[in-house]
């Protein structure tokens, strides 16, 4: 009886350990941006997302994510401008800078919904950032929705000045299941 009970209470504690992880639906994730360009704004993608998520909204401090995307995956609809971005030193180089990553350091709740503040890592640099985002648990499954901006010079992304924004938002559109 009391192997019984053991191999019980081993199981909860595992269940438990395990509440807030989440699973990233990557054929459906959305990592999209955007930047003012010399003829109207730019839109782009990325795909593919992998991340490692602990969530709970009771053990924010016992929350994380860990993220990366592969930065070839990059996409605005126009096949010049996409070659020019994955091969040119200025812009991602993906060649030499494969991944985008971001490991956050801290989650804390807001007036909005959360806040991931943490490192991002892009183009060799890594430079903080706050990532607000909220989330709508449906039973098993959810949905992680943020954007944020940062600025390209930052990440040594494009030429100071020039006819390119400096500004470039990301939104994240993440479906999660358990």
């Amino acid at each position: 009886m009391k192997v019984r009970q053991l191999i019980m209470q081993s199981m909860i504690i595992a269940t438990l350990g395990f509440a807030g992880a989440w699973n990233v639906d990557s054929a459906n994730a959305k990592v999209s941006f955007s930047v003012k360009g010399p003829f109207g704004t730019v839109n782009g993608t990325f795909s593919g997302l992998k991340a490692t998520i602990q969530f709970d909204d009771k053990d924010l401090a016992g929350s994380s994510v860990k993220a990366s995307i592969d930065a070839s995956t990059v996409s605005t609809g126009v096949g010049l401008r996409n070659h020019h971005l994955k091969s040119e030193e200025q812009w991602l180089n993906t060649d030499k800078y494969p991944q985008i990553t971001f490991q956050s350091k801290k989650i804390e709740k807001t007036a909005n919904g959360y806040k991931a503040i943490g490192d991002l890592t892009l183009k060799g640099a890594t430079k903080p950032v706050e990532i607000p985002f909220t989330f709508t648990p449906n039973g098993g499954a959810g949905q992680f929705k943020g954007q944020f901006t940062i600025k390209r010079e930052d990440y040594n992304i494009g030429k100071a000045g020039g006819s390119v924004g400096s500004i470039i938002t990301i939104t994240l559109d993440v479906p999660v299941k358990k």
